[in-house]
């Protein structure tokens, strides 16, 4: 398929390094920690690379009723931009800070002329301060509906109990055993793999700590890595597509597919979603989509300032067709890459097939998760997080 226009893009980011990070290894409970100076550096370059591929007017993929000349100032009712506000404190939000600042850059073109004649330019040399909306995290149903949910937790322990996970268990003891040396007494053990002490303190430490850096031995990273990858693509993810593992993708889908719908049918000046979150929902949109097929290299949990783009693209005459293609970029190093879904060969399928399968996929809502009596609105989620989590029981 040759698609001739970029109607709009939806744009799940993830937040660049921070601080040591702490999550209670059965309810995810998060704990406080901070963007640092690399993390903000990360999170800029993902909006320079965004707006390089769908804002400059040289780019194919420049997006129809953005304007063509990247000093315009941004039009606000084209963008919207959902932050995480979870117990990670300002982490997230200040990602998605710097990744607007390096989307939309100062311009001197962002001024006022004030009634006594004189032009007044925004501070920073025109900066634009772009709207973020954020919902409290004791409320946040959607980036975060995992905290306080009981049959998550359930998920969880059944996940801890399985002979799978004991096995693998048995299997890491020689790992565990090498690096207790480089942990200071921390608890090892593969519960404890990604979601409190071990790959988040091994990490952390490497990339900031030089003398840990020099100590450890370059294979305890990689191995720290796969048991990560191993222990959070078990925990947000389901052998159901509608079960409580899915719940960091399936709630997320919910201003996914009104954004689409925004830009697709209604007619709305939206052009440009952002969702700045953590790692979670990725893991479980790449399961629910069958995207680790094809790539299985995706199971796991993406580097800091990754993204995966939703382009939604106008089909050349005389169908004029509406599409939706896929592309992943994994951290800083990578460049957005096209990914297929659904067990498609092309390299985008058509909105209203995207949206029918989901539909298909998540009929059966998990509790959280507001039945609708039409499509548009089917992950629509409740509308508080006590009657969610009453429901969710």
């Amino acid at each position: 398929m040759k698609a001739s226009t970029v109607l709009g893009v939806l744009i799940l980011a993830r937040n660049g390094d921070r601080t040591r990070f702490h999550q209670d290894p059965y309810s995810y409970e998060p704990a406080f920690t901070e963007s640092t100076p690399l993390g903000a550096v990360e999170s800029f370059q993902l909006g320079s690379s965004l707006k390089s591929i769908y804002l400059e007017s040289s780019s194919p993929l420049h997006i129809e009723g953005m304007p063509l000349d990247p000093t315009h100032p941004i039009p606000p009712n084209k963008v919207h931009v959902h932050a995480k506000a979870g117990g990670e404190g300002s982490a997230i939000f200040d990602a998605s800070i710097a990744l607007l600042q390096g989307m939309f850059p100062p311009t001197p073109l962002n001024k006022i002329k004030i009634a006594n004649g004189t032009t007044v330019v925004s501070p920073l040399g025109g900066y634009q301060y772009v709207p973020v909306e954020m919902v409290p995290d004791s409320s946040d149903s959607v980036l975060e509906p995992w905290v306080e949910c009981s049959a998550f937790k359930k998920h969880v322990t059944k996940i801890y109990n399985s002979e799978e996970f004991k096995t693998v268990a048995k299997e890491a003891q020689p790992f565990f055993g090498a690096i207790h040396d480089y942990m200071f007494g921390r608890p090892s053990t593969l519960e404890n793999m990604a979601s409190i002490f071990v790959y988040d303190y091994m990490n952390t430490e490497l990339i900031h700590n030089q003398t840990f850096a020099f100590r450890l031995p370059p294979t305890l990273i990689e191995q720290a890595r796969g048991y990560a990858n191993y222990h959070e693509n078990a925990v947000f993810s389901d052998n159901d597509v509608g079960g409580i593992g899915n719940i960091a993708g399936r709630t997320i889908l919910h201003p996914i597919l009104r954004a689409l719908e925004q830009i697709a049918f209604d007619d709305d000046p939206l052009r440009i979603l952002l969702i700045e979150t953590s790692y979670q929902p990725f893991i479980s949109l790449f399961h629910m989509m069958d995207v680790l097929g094809a790539r299985p290299d995706l199971a796991g949990i993406p580097n800091y300032a990754s993204a995966l783009a939703f382009e939604l693209l106008r089909g050349p005459a005389p169908e004029f067709r509406d599409f939706v293609r896929f592309k992943f970029k994994n951290g800083t190093d990578s460049d957005f890459q096209t990914i297929r879904v659904f067990g498609h060969e092309e390299d985008s399928l058509p909105v209203t097939e995207f949206i029918y399968r989901l539909e298909v996929r998540v009929q059966r809502c998990i509790p959280c998760i507001a039945p609708r009596a039409h499509l548009p609105n089917l992950l629509a989620p409740c509308h508080s997080r006590h009657q969610a989590m009453e429901l969710c029981m």
